[in-house]
């Protein structure tokens, strides 16, 4: 990748693309430092902490805005759902699916709702955050005028900073490379890493502490961990650093070399492909013979790529996000909502049967493999050893069956796997499976563009 990108470099035209690109992203990320007016975002850290709950989640899409409450704090996330309403409308309106089969000009029609929707959305959502905000004492002014005057600018603030990031992602599509709203989430996720070397700062000094503590004969917990205590390990992870510092170290050097496969094995699975061969008949036409190649249908094994695991998060998370919202704390309703908590089992196997579900959902809307055999049949191509029709889609539906139940297992352990370790390590990174596959697939996205691009400019030149 990093060949492709100093190869793209070289060329002027996709030199101009790539720094305009930059230019995107760097006005979104100062974009994300402007604070909106009248706000003191500061009550929502309680709130947000962890990964527990929808607001968590959104606030890592965002790159932090959401917890800061800055100008583009609902970041992609009206988009996002406006873009997956109207995909799932052309399976269900006749006249939305009519409008995606017409090529260009259906597809800017689609654009232009799509941008509505997003817009009636990010209205929707700046509403539902005002009131959050306000529940939370994070607005200055709540009462007569000046409250009335606050909500519109808080309101129209929100709004505007969604559509303005829509509208940057059209941008980079248009005159930029790579799609527009991943790269912006990507840019979201990439800056939030920045925290992680000082997490793994603390962790080793709490872990030196530890050391020099039980070195010196101390028994209390504060005794044992020394100044590392007081920034760190206030809580039952200092016991337990305390008691088996080398049990973390372990676990520390098992985790880095984690995040090293896993990357690896998403790269592989992002790119692995079923290739369902394909032979076209020979036909004479006046005194020429066309047909007879052999080519084959590819079916990636991720093919719905990270949008299961995206609307499994959200689904879990809501209750978790209700007993924050409404401090349920006791009763019925505080024990039911605490099984969709992040360390409980019940919400690993909930979370599993979600995104196995949704995989297989977001397949059956994308492939039609009636449609696919009756293309095959009418341009004289065959599955070798298959008959054309019925049989010919029974057999693309039953290798889409095979290779989705893959894309669904392997969806299931990089989503997962964060989970497992964070609840046996005490470490906070339940949602590092979600960033993880959204970071490469975005990266190995771009780097197949920027492929394309020179493949075509060479191509061309060849010809020329």
């Amino acid at each position: 990748m990093f060949k492709t990108f100093k190869n793209a470099w070289k060329i002027e035209d996709l030199r101009k693309k790539l720094l305009f690109t930059l230019l995107i992203i760097v006005i979104f990320r100062v974009g994300v430092a402007i604070p909106v007016p009248f706000l003191d975002p500061s009550q929502l850290a309680n709130m947000i902490e962890g990964s527990g709950n929808l607001l968590g989640y959104i606030n890592m899409l965002t790159g932090g805005a959401f917890a800061q409450a800055t100008l583009f704090a609902l970041s992609v996330q009206p988009y996002i759902n406006a873009s997956i309403i109207i995909q799932l409308l052309t399976v269900a309106i006749p006249a939305l699916e009519r409008m995606q089969k017409e090529g260009p000009e259906g597809q800017r029609k689609l654009a232009r709702i799509t941008r509505y929707t997003g817009c009636g959305i990010a209205f929707a959502l700046a509403i539902a955050y005002y009131f959050l905000l306000r529940n939370q004492n994070a607005v200055l002014y709540t009462e007569g005028g000046y409250g009335w005057f606050t909500a519109t600018v808080i309101v129209f603030a929100f709004t505007a900073g969604s559509m303005l990031i829509m509208w940057l992602g059209e941008q980079i599509d248009t005159k930029g490379i790579g799609n527009g709203i991943s790269l912006l989430i990507f840019a979201g996720i990439v800056s939030r890493m920045g925290t992680i070397p000082g997490t793994i700062y603390g962790y080793v000094l709490g872990i030196i502490n530890g050391f020099q503590g039980k070195a010196e004969g101390a028994t209390s917990l504060s005794g044992m961990l020394g100044d590392g205590y007081k920034y760190y390990f206030m809580s039952a992870e200092g016991e337990m650093f305390a008691s088996y510092p080398w049990y973390y170290i372990l676990f520390l050097l098992l985790i880095l070399v984690l995040a090293v496969v896993s990357v690896a094995f998403i790269v592989v699975m992002t790119s692995a492909e079923r290739r369902i061969p394909v032979q076209y008949a020979k036909r004479v036409v006046g005194r020429k013979m066309y047909g007879g190649q052999s080519t084959h249908i590819p079916i990636k094994v991720n093919m719905s790529g990270v949008m299961p695991v995206i609307f499994a998060s959200a689904l879990i998370s809501i209750p978790g996000t209700i007993k924050a919202l409404f401090q349920i704390n006791d009763g019925f309703w505080s024990t039911f909502l605490g099984w969709f908590n992040y360390n409980q089992l019940g919400y690993a196997l909930i979370y599993l049967m979600l995104i196995i579900g949704f995989n297989y959902f977001y397949v059956a809307i994308q492939y039609n493999p009636v449609e696919i055999a009756n293309n095959l049949r009418k341009n004289n191509g065959a599955i070798p050893g298959i008959r054309p029709g019925k049989p010919t889609t029974d057999f693309i539906v039953k290798v889409l069956s095979k290779i989705t139940f893959v894309g669904a297992a392997f969806l299931a352990i990089v989503a997962l796997l964060p989970i497992v370790i964070g609840n046996l390590t005490h470490i906070n990174i339940q949602l590092g499976g979600t960033s993880l596959l959204i970071v490469v697939g975005v990266a190995l996205d771009t780097a197949r563009q920027m492929e394309s691009f020179m493949l075509m400019r060479h191509h061309k030149g060849f010809l020329e």
